[in-house]
């Protein structure tokens, strides 16, 4: 058995829980038994192989052995800001974001946005995350912030980030990444994109717009 599963709690002394949907889908779809192995993670870029210990109405217990770490990223962290798109293309943007390597995800608040981020929402959106590792063998959750307007969510940004706007009429993606930066963050508008307004007050913030290419692309994409 070669399935992975999300730990709520990283191991201690050589032991960790599965509970809730892990739990479940281990013990009754899977119909695991002690002395079975899987591969279990907490989010934190680590993972350890596991065999199963006991299985519980609720929970699986599991002993871990030696924990494997994630190489270092080949890049600096990426951060997306992107109006929510509606219905099940959230969650498809997000599933890609987690497997494309992105750090953290912010819901950008629009003058034209047609979703919003509801607390509902965010914690679907969290369940796909975790999905999504570990489906693609990734170990570190991507992140997802609370949502923001564009100029609160480029005010927030660390020093020396580059920020960038996406915009069909901005400068190529090569001329605007330098490189050596600490982190580099992108703001994505909704269907009917950003207004003049808010495309003014990001430029004035430092963003830099940006076209990745002449063909009309969808949010999520």
């Amino acid at each position: 058995m070669s399935e992975r599963f999300f730990l709520a709690a990283p191991p201690r002394d050589g032991r960790a829980v599965l509970d809730g949907d892990e739990a479940r889908h281990l013990a009754r779809v899977l119909r695991a038994r002690a002395g079975d192995t899987v591969t279990v993670f907490a989010g934190g870029g680590v993972e350890w192989p596991a065999r199963v210990a006991a299985i519980g109405r609720d929970e699986v217990a599991v002993e871990v052995g030696s924990p494997r770490h994630d190489p270092p990223a080949a890049g600096p962290p990426l951060t997306l800001a992107v109006a929510l798109p509606k219905g099940e293309r959230q969650k498809w943007l997000v599933e890609k974001l987690t497997e494309l390597g992105v750090a953290r995800f912010v819901p950008l608040v629009t003058e034209r946005g047609v979703a919003e981020a509801t607390p509902a929402t965010a914690a679907r959106l969290a369940r796909t995350v975790i999905e999504a590792c570990k489906q693609c063998g990734r170990n570190t959750l991507l992140e997802i912030g609370p949502p923001a307007e564009p100029t609160a969510f480029l005010q927030g940004l660390p020093p020396g980030a580059v920020a960038i706007l996406a915009d069909p009429v901005g400068a190529a993606l090569d001329e605007a990444v330098a490189a050596g930066a600490p982190a580099v963050a992108v703001l994505v508008g909704p269907e009917g994109g950003f207004t003049d307004g808010e495309i003014a007050a990001a430029t004035a913030a430092g963003c830099r717009r940006v076209s990745l290419g002449r063909h009309v692309l969808r949010v999520e994409t």
